[in-house]
């Protein structure tokens, strides 16, 4: 019997993957819908490949072709995923965009296959509360937490979560350097192929650092059983430490084929894309570090705004996210998205057990504060 998946966010880099990954594995998928934000040709290519039964935009409807069933903006998306025809959706939109779609879908007791950080980020507790009391799996896309969610075969009896991060193109340059790198460096990432944001989140850790905060939910992991560790080839991908001092680790080839195809499959494996297979010999040596906190702060900001939790890191989010904004605008430099980020979170007054609407509101009210300040200049940084 074919699985029956819906991809939000077909046409960013995960959703054009996942789609290699349906048509690779044939007849084992249908896809029920698809959708897009501003890449209406790419979209109609997909639909007429994929002929989705449903598909949702934010803008330009009018220029799709090839499916009658055209749906608009969040009420469209939160359509989707109230379908029950659904066996699973891949969740692969950015930004808070991502948030009330999941929640729907867990409501309709659909499985998530959940590529978007800020679902987990700004209501994990929330999230994975509704997902236990309606009995659905949430089931990691990103390379880390899917080595992870592949290693535990009981929770209860691991003691230590190891994530490993490449240390991005600024492993071993200065603070100097970082300041003064221009937007092309921050894109060039030396192991991932990946989107601008989360690119740049990469290239200044803060994407490790909001990986430990999405490990801290889905497998209830206290935050100081969580580590974080420099692994320059992306080879490891992460490892769990048992109780009785076993370390379980997942490895490959850096392919976010491999993690994408585990998690819409899951629990089955099938032969599908692989980069290549792994040799040993050809890999030669591994390499492992602690991070450098001082040049990359945001590791400590998302320590300590998990730790907090509540509203805490949505502010944090949120401020980054328009700080990385305005870094690929040219308006700030690269070390300043910290500094931003920094100062907007230290003056959050966090709500302890936000509703998901005052989650939005929080979202709104950070994205205004950080744009004002972006605004003001840099002489306003001073911390």
């Amino acid at each position: 019997m074919r699985k029956k998946i819906s991809i939000l966010g077909s046409t960013g880099s995960i959703g054009r993957q996942a789609l290699e990954v349906v048509e690779r594995l044939g007849d084992r998928f249908e896809i029920i819908s698809l959708t897009a934000g501003g890449n209406i040709d790419l979209l109609n290519e997909q639909i007429a490949k994929f002929k989705p039964k449903s598909v949702c935009v934010s803008a330009n409807s009018d220029k799709i072709i090839g499916c009658k069933h055209i749906l608009s903006g969040m009420s469209g998306l939160e359509e989707i995923c109230s379908n029950t025809e659904n066996d699973i959706i891949l969740v692969a939109v950015s930004g808070q965009i991502g948030l009330k779609p999941t929640i729907t879908a867990i409501k309709n007791h659909i499985n998530v296959a959940l590529a978007n950080k800020e679902t987990l980020v700004m209501a994990g507790d929330i999230v994975m509360k509704l997902a236990k009391e309606n009995g659905v799996k949430i089931i990691p896309v990103d390379s880390e937490h899917c080595a992870i969610h592949q290693c535990i075969k009981d929770i209860s009896q691991v003691s230590k979560l190891i994530i490993t991060a490449s240390g991005g193109p600024f492993l071993n340059k200065t603070i100097d350097d970082i300041k003064s790198a221009p937007v092309e460096d921050a894109l060039a990432h030396p192991r991932w192929n990946m989107g601008k944001k989360i690119t740049v989140d990469s290239a200044t850790l803060m994407n490790k650092g909001l990986e430990v905060i999405e490990a801290h939910h889905l497998f209830g992991m206290p935050y100081e059983n969580i580590e974080v560790v420099i692994h320059p080839q992306s080879i490891v991908h992460s490892a769990i430490e048992y109780i009785d001092g076993s370390v379980i680790a997942q490895l490959g080839l850096p392919s976010m084929h491999i993690p994408i195809q585990y998690a819409i499959c899951y629990p089955e494996r099938f032969e599908g894309i692989k980069s290549k297979s792994f040799s040993f010999s050809d890999i030669a040596r591994l390499d492992f570090s602690s991070p450098d906190y001082e040049r990359f702060g945001f590791l400590n900001l998302a320590y300590s705004a998990g730790k907090t939790g509540g509203s805490a890191p949505a502010a944090m989010n949120v401020a980054d996210e328009e700080a990385v904004f305005a870094f690929l605008d040219g308006k700030i430099n690269l070390f300043e998205i910290y500094q931003i980020t920094e100062k907007i979170y230290s003056s959050h007054i966090p709500i302890k057990n936000p509703s998901i609407d005052e989650i939005f509101e929080v979202d709104k009210e950070i994205r205004e504060k950080t744009k004002e300040l972006i605004n003001r200049g840099c002489e306003c940084l001073s911390i």
